[in-house]
């Protein structure tokens, strides 16, 4: 990477930044400042991961994971630059900073009660751009966070590249088929109104800047898509730093979150020796093979020493497994960008073990009847608190959302993105209280917020 456009990767949107007296940090470590100092990041410690925010004080919240994501990414960054010392000093992954803000922003822009206020928010955000936990992200780390007036955080360019999972917007990977809306909110089917994967329109100038480093047949290429005959479009590709902290994501997902459902006795050692054993038997690998003979009777021990040292064994492993592989050989692609061309990856065997893994929390913890009612519920409370705040903004939106909300009427942008921005920033505990404030009689006081 020359130095020239090392530099354009370090730009921020908003070129003029506040100079602190003997700052010595990199652009990297004021960005993760940026993120552990934000209130958006805050507010994850009361988002649900997979178990039910506040059911628990064991169970992960969106803010443990995404600690727990970054120390798994500074992990893999230190094993990719052992491995690989030459790649990554030419790729300049030599600043943990960076992977760890990257992974402590990664979930930022999910909104309360997990997938299901996703599809919540969507589904009302149907006529008007829709809406995806990861496009949210961007959106706050970019735009509305007020670290800045208008550029959000105002992070570096590189880091957000990094962010940017799925680089094309929803309306262009969104199924193109008629979807009937619901009579009823009650009767809506979360498995029927997924939202495709990206960003949104209504942000495309970021994504233009964000991209300009780029020739255009690396754009055109770093934002091509697939193209089924049904379902939605999916991207293929991502940079560098993305692919490391969607594996910490993943890792942390499934091998953390997993613990949290034996420990609490969510799952059974039955159901942990049938859908994840036995699939994991038929992995050729004499290491794994080994570890396999004691690992139910590790993670169901009452020995606690003994759960955490089994899942210490598979986290290492997964992240020792971890290589750089070049897509221009592997996948034949053309990519002259170096944060392009490259991504971190699991080999077919590490892989295959990371997938029983998360297909077993998926299976048979985020399936469970009681996880699903639970999800549901908060289905309804946002489709519910969107409708009430839709329907009169300006008697129920608070004085600074109202702002924005009359500032994009003004300026004919998309003022309901406005009301998905509020609703999504929101807290599971906050979400609940709005609802119970509007619409449940017993409450005789509304509660109290701060400017928002």
């Amino acid at each position: 990477m020359s130095e020239l456009k090392e530099h354009t990767w370090y730009q921020r949107h908003l070129v003029k930044v506040s100079k602190r007296q003997d700052d010595h940090r990199s652009p990297f470590q004021r960005d993760r400042a940026r993120i552990l100092h934000s209130a958006a990041f805050r507010r994850l410690q009361s988002k649900t991961q997979v178990m039910g925010s506040g059911q628990s004080d064991f169970f992960r919240t969106r803010l443990t994971h995404s600690l727990e994501a970054a120390q798994i990414g500074s992990g893999i960054t230190a094993q990719l630059r052992s491995k690989f010392s030459f790649l990554c000093e030419k790729l300049k992954i030599n600043d943990d900073a960076l992977v760890e803000s990257i992974c402590l922003a990664h979930d930022i822009g999910h909104p309360p009660f997990g997938h299901g206020g996703e599809i919540a928010l969507h589904y009302m955000m149907r006529e008007h751009g829709g809406f995806e936990g990861n496009g949210q992200t961007l959106r706050i780390v970019a735009k509305l966070e007020p670290f800045s007036e208008r550029d959000g955080m105002n992070l570096s360019r590189r880091t957000l590249l990094g962010l940017i999972k799925y680089p094309n917007t929803l309306c262009r990977l969104a199924d193109k088929k008629d979807q009937t809306p619901v009579t009823n909110f009650r009767q809506l089917k979360a498995d029927q109104w997924h939202p495709p994967k990206g960003y949104y329109q209504d942000d495309q100038d970021l994504i233009d800047w964000l991209l300009e480093p780029l020739s255009d047949q690396d754009r055109e290429l770093f934002q091509s898509h697939t193209s089924p005959t049904s379902g939605h479009a999916k991207t293929k590709f991502k940079s560098i730093d993305c692919s490391i902290m969607e594996l910490a994501d993943d890792i942390a997902y499934g091998i953390h979150d997993m613990e949290d459902a034996i420990v609490t006795g969510v799952v059974t050692k039955r159901d942990f020796i049938t859908h994840a054993i036995e699939p994991l038997k038929k992995i050729d690998d004499d290491w794994l093979q080994n570890l396999l003979e004691q690992l139910a009777e590790n993670l169901f021990s009452d020995e606690h020493y003994r759960q955490k040292d089994a899942i210490g064994a598979l986290v290492n492993f997964l992240i020792t497994s971890i290589v750089i592989h070049d897509l221009n050989e592997t996948r034949g692609t053309r990519f002259e960008e170096p944060l392009l061309r490259y991504n971190a990856v699991l080999p077919d065997v590490a892989n295959k073990v990371l997938k029983v893994f998360k297909s077993f929390v998926f299976t048979c913890v985020i399936k469970q009847p009681h996880i699903q009612r639970i999800e549901y519920r908060g289905q309804q409370i946002v489709m519910e608190l969107f409708e009430a705040l839709s329907s009169d903004p300006q008697r129920l939106l608070p004085n600074n959302t109202l702002k924005r909300y009359q500032a994009a009427q003004e300026t004919g942008t998309n003022a309901y993105r406005v009301i998905a921005d509020y609703v999504a920033g929101m807290t599971d505990d906050y979400a609940t209280r709005l609802y119970r404030t509007l619409f449940a009689p017993s409450m005789s006081q509304g509660f109290y917020e701060s400017n928002r």
